[in-house]
């Protein structure tokens, strides 16, 4: 049964991933350098247009997990936060192999980088730093472990290769499977690649080619330039930015989301998380609210936290960025929500005829009718599916937001 999506949070240590990680979850992971130790998995939270708003229900949709305002709609995802990485990692530097292999089986990645430059590449306070190059010394990180545990086994890989005429898809792929590769995965690289030449006669150069595409080809990562709030990062996030133009980078404060979150708690504040906005006592009754929303009136220092909140990040980048950057791994991964319901015609999924669209699962770009079926159903059999309007799904098509993303699962046989 195909498991659920999986995104790991990667990065030196004190760039924020911590934080990061409790300001996409509920979790209360420790916060400062070095404090990770194991890697810890959580629930984030991804934000998605839900299909109640596309068939006029919003007001009746009550997911069973997560939460859906006015058809935006909160859906569980696993994260994993991994501890620290330091350069050197793939040689044992910093436990750097035991924390490499944790990422095994990530679907994609989230680097989070400090853009403040206030950090080294250690973790350890500096100014000036450049955080560009712990962008490309963590791929190379990665890419070196892969190619180390490849390369000190290729003689006897190509003897065997040659002995039981294998295809270079297949053979990648035994040596792959450990990193979660899939057949078609190792082909995607390969193709990608046009190479002509035998795998027995592949030589060093070819091989960093293989396991770098290979490498980008199964970590997609997502770079989220955190600390953007500190005055030095704008400077770092333009050059950034420039320097990786085809890459999916974010600016994000996760300092900032977890702030605004527990202030709008403490009702001292109106916020949803992801916005562009912030709206205090004062601002609701300058707009005309005398009760100024029944919101509790702030203390000076936080006044002028948030009132720097505004004016560096929600005015200059339109929110804090934490949702946006699950959002894009969600894009890298070309995930689909799916809705199953028990009926196509109210889409009600329980004994509340009342509640709609309880359920959301995700998956993976060009899943079939068939593979979202067993993802839901397990090992039950499935006489037939169906999709909105009554209509019979074959189990061959292929789901897409907005197509066969609304789907019953008839149980018994045809």
């Amino acid at each position: 049964m195909a498991r659920d999506p999986l995104i790991a949070l990667v990065g030196k240590p004190s760039a924020g991933k911590s934080t990061t990680l409790n300001s996409l979850t509920d979790a209360t992971s420790k916060v400062g350098g070095f404090t990770t130790i194991d890697p810890q998995r959580a629930i984030g939270y991804l934000q998605i247009d839900c299909a109640c708003a596309r068939f006029n229900v919003s007001d009746k949709c009550k997911p069973n997990y997560g939460g859906c305002i006015d058809g935006r709609r909160s859906v569980p995802i696993e994260l994993l936060d991994v501890a620290g990485l330091v350069p050197g990692a793939h040689e044992g530097k910093g436990l750097g192999n035991k924390f490499l292999d944790d990422l095994r089986h990530a679907d994609a990645l989230v680097h989070v980088v400090d853009a403040s430059g206030r950090t080294n590449a250690e973790g350890e306070n500096t100014r000036g730093y450049d955080p560009s190059q712990d962008i490309a010394w963590l791929r190379s990180e990665i890419v070196a472990w892969i190619k180390g545990n490849l390369y000190q086994r290729w003689g006897s890989i190509k003897r065997r290769h040659v002995a039981v005429k294998a295809a270079a898809v297949d053979t990648l792929q035994a040596q792959f499977s450990g990193y979660g590769a899939t057949t078609q995965l190792v082909a995607r690289t390969l193709d990608k690649l046009a190479l002509k030449e035998p795998l027995e006669h592949w030589t060093e150069e070819t091989v960093d080619r293989v396991v770098a595409a290979f490498t980008d080809e199964k970590f997609p990562t997502v770079i989220a330039l955190n600390k953007i709030d500190d005055p030095d990062a704008y400077t770092n996030l333009m050059k950034i930015t420039k320097m990786y133009k085809n890459s999916l980078v974010v600016p994000c404060s996760a300092r900032a989301e977890l702030f605004l979150r527990k202030m709008a708690k403490q009702g001292y504040v109106q916020y949803v998380e992801g916005s562009d906005s912030v709206w205090t006592r004062q601002d609701l009754i300058d707009d005309g609210d005398p009760e100024g929303g029944g919101l509790k009136e702030m203390d000076e220092k936080n006044k002028e936290i948030i009132d720097e909140y505004k004016d560096m990040i929600l005015y200059r980048y339109n929110s804090t960025g934490v949702v946006e950057v699950l959002s894009a791994a969600a894009k890298l991964l070309g995930l689909v929500p799916i809705f199953p319901v028990r009926s196509t015609a109210t889409f009600s999924s329980g004994s509340d005829a009342k509640a709609v669209f309880r359920d959301c699962v995700l998956v993976k770009r060009n899943s079939t009718v068939g593979e979202v079926a067993k993802k839901v159903m397990g090992d039950v059999t499935i006489a037939y599916v169906e999709g909105v309007g009554g209509t019979r799904v074959s189990e061959d098509d292929i789901v897409s937001v907005g197509k066969h993303d609304v789907l019953s699962f008839k149980v018994g046989r045809t």
